[in-house]
């Protein structure tokens, strides 16, 4: 019965150290059968194929090597955005709501915005920005992988947002100076020595979306010097910051023109993202 392969499920997860082990087999419970949590319920004595059996105990190992629920599910949610994820592009996390919100705070009800999305993986920002603020998103990602995904994203949505495969240290030559209103980006910013200290799932996703270099600040230092005459006069840079970088951050911020700087908190108190706007060239 389905109750019963939830419960197997569940039990095996727990005791292997997963952590959330109910809702996560609950999730590999409506990707296998197609029932959210509440028809889970209403279905729990019908009886599984072999085939969905075989699924349940499939999923459940892979999923005990810490190989991550997100890719086993080959999908995933971010702000009611469904989004395709799997090896090759980083998953989409709450903690980017924080920065994706201040964006979308500053966009208002501005008509007609443009706005660029660096480092864009699956689009999440981007699909965000276009579905609540009705932006014009560029999508800029270099990743071959990760842009593959982005497109099947925007795909996936309807979306109008046009991705870009580029380098961002590169490809702001292309674009012309004051085109955008906003600027967002959750750049790669983990310290490169801390990378083998991640936890063990995190060490499935591409580090190339992970890796920040020796001080996890590479890619806010080439973004701020290289884009920020592609603002609008009062448009505005938007960041996702690790732990411990909100400072740094904003000192380059202002030593490059940008006012009104302000962080916003992640749900664990850490100052998560940051938004200035560029009120002098």
């Amino acid at each position: 019965m389905l109750k019963d392969e939830i419960l197997r499920c569940r039990r095996r997860l727990s005791l292997g150290g997963i952590e959330n082990a109910a809702f996560e087999a609950a999730c590999i419970a409506e990707y296998i059968t197609g029932f959210d949590r509440a028809r889970q319920t209403v279905h729990y004595a019908d009886e599984l194929s072999a085939e969905q059996a075989e699924q349940f105990n499939s999923i459940t190992e892979k999923r005990l090597t810490r190989y991550p629920l997100q890719y086993l599910l080959k999908s995933w949610s971010f702000m009611g955005i469904n989004l395709c994820v799997g090896e090759g592009v980083l998953i989409p996390r709450d903690d980017t709501e924080v920065c994706t919100r201040l964006c979308l705070d500053y966009l208002g009800d501005k008509p007609c915005a443009k706005a660029a999305d660096l480092c864009s993986g699956s689009g999440a920002i981007a699909l965000a920005l276009e579905q609540f603020a009705k932006a014009d998103v560029t999508a800029v990602e270099l990743s071959g992988e990760a842009f593959k995904f982005l497109k099947k994203n925007i795909e996936l949505n309807g979306s109008g947002v046009v991705p870009v495969l580029g380098d961002v240290f590169e490809i702001y030559r292309d674009f012309p100076d004051g085109c955008f209103d906003l600027i967002v980006s959750n750049p790669p910013y983990i310290i490169t020595d801390e990378l083998k200290s991640l936890q063990e799932e995190v060490r499935f996703e591409p580090e190339t979306a992970l890796d920040g270099g020796i001080d996890g600040l590479v890619f806010y230092r080439g973004i701020v010097k290289n884009w920020s005459r592609k603002l609008k006069n009062g448009g505005a840079l938007v960041f996702e910051l690790g732990e411990g970088q909100a400072q740094a951050v904003a000192e380059m911020m202002k030593a490059q023109g940008f006012e009104n700087i302000k962080t916003a908190l992640d749900f664990g108190g850490e100052q998560r993202a940051i938004i200035g706007t560029l009120l002098s060239k």
